[in-house]
């Protein structure tokens, strides 16, 4: 079951059953993987490390994690990228930064305790249910019932005290995109992030370089782009003020800077929202 919105909005609930690996081939930019495991059995290799998993148990992993699927049995997979919900923007309600996904080296684990399961479950119902909704409150349903996982996932993990230590290269990337989240409407630059980091630019650069994944600027040209498109779609903002509000000063330069990432201009994309 998929919910794509108007401006890229994505969440995917599905029920892997055995060596059913195809949806970790699928690239959805800017996503977020939650995996509960129903049955034991279940081993992944996870940036190039061997994890087994057991039944009850929830992983976290971002679009930045490699996954090599060795042996899996049935599995609720649950992905949603930023344009559904931006975990950042939340951050002070579902706990994030540091805990379910960012800034991990070590896999974010848990297991979900019997006493708990219950509330799992009736969520996971609703969760199914209302993915068949065609309404225009269905969004709305859906971020509302993500939240409520994402919280209760927090909880346990908190409970459960794994939080990880830091070490690694890919490390710096999620850190890197938490702070484009944090301050892409004032630092436009790969050195003002660098500089946050304690790195040089060329470091950042080769890091993203090695890891395969896009540039430092083209994350942070993606996170301007996402807002504009919200901003255009869901506010009645004028085009000048949502070139503002991203950090330009000059409309042109934001129209110029919107339609070659966009292919159409903010107005006409305003217009056919």
């Amino acid at each position: 079951m998929k919910f794509i919105g108007n401006t890229d909005e994505y969440l995917q609930l599905k029920i892997l059953e055995s060596q059913d690996c195809s949806v970790f081939n699928e690239i959805v930019e800017g996503s977020l993987i939650v995996l509960w495991f129903e049955t034991d059995n279940n081993s992944l290799t996870v940036d190039g490390k061997d994890y087994e998993f057991t039944k009850n148990q929830i992983v976290f992993l971002t679009e930045f994690h490699k996954v090599k699927v060795n042996s899996l049995e049935t599995t609720r997979f649950l992905r949603f990228n930023r344009s559904f919900y931006c975990v950042i923007d939340h951050d002070k309600e579902v706990g994030c930064k540091g805990i379910l996904f960012f800034g991990a080296s070590q896999l974010p684990v848990i297991q979900i305790p019997d006493e708990d399961l219950e509330q799992f479950e009736i969520l996971w119902k609703m969760f199914s249910i209302e993915m068949q909704s065609k309404d225009n409150l269905q969004i709305d349903m859906l971020q509302m019932m993500l939240k409520r996982y994402l919280i209760l996932c927090t909880r346990l993990f908190k409970l459960q005290e794994q939080y990880p230590d830091k070490n690694q290269e890919s490390d710096i990337i999620r850190d890197f995109n938490f702070l484009v989240e944090q301050h892409f409407k004032t630092k436009h630059t790969v050195a003002e992030y660098a500089q946050l980091l304690y790195k040089s630019p060329k470091t950042l650069s080769n890091i993203f370089s090695k890891l395969g994944s896009k540039t430092p600027l083209q994350y942070i040209q993606a996170r301007k782009m996402l807002e504009a498109r919200r901003q255009l779609r869901y506010t009645d903002l004028q085009i000048q003020e949502i070139a503002y509000e991203i950090g330009y000063d000059d409309i042109q330069a934001f129209s110029r800077f919107f339609k070659k990432q966009e292919g159409v201009s903010p107005s006409v994309f305003k217009e056919n929202s």
